[in-house]
């Protein structure tokens, strides 16, 4: 994303999920908001751990992500990803 793009409300809103209580977008629906590979977000993330505490950022159990693939058809790509996704709160994303 060049700063210059505006991301439509109802693409945000549909990429919101209520994960252990809390509202959050999987780490591949933010990537894809910024334009970017999720492996590249989470690379960025992971270079700045400190700044993503618990309450910005939590990495799904493997049932979660299960529960994520099956209700969410665009993710589906998960379903064969050896890894766990992260979910992003809204101080996260901002973040």
């Amino acid at each position: 994303m060049t700063g210059n793009e505006v991301i439509p409300v109802e693409r945000i809103q549909q990429s919101i999920y209520l994960i252990r209580g809390r509202r959050a977008i999987i780490d591949a629906d933010l990537a894809s908001m910024f334009g970017v590979p999720t492996k590249v977000l989470n690379q960025a993330v992971k270079r700045n751990l400190e700044r993503f505490p618990e309450d910005f950022m939590f990495q799904l159990t493997k049932e979660e992500k299960e529960e994520v693939v099956t209700i969410c058809d665009h993710l589906s790509q998960l379903k064969y990803s050896p890894s766990l996704p992260y979910a992003f709160t809204e101080h996260g994303a901002i973040m």
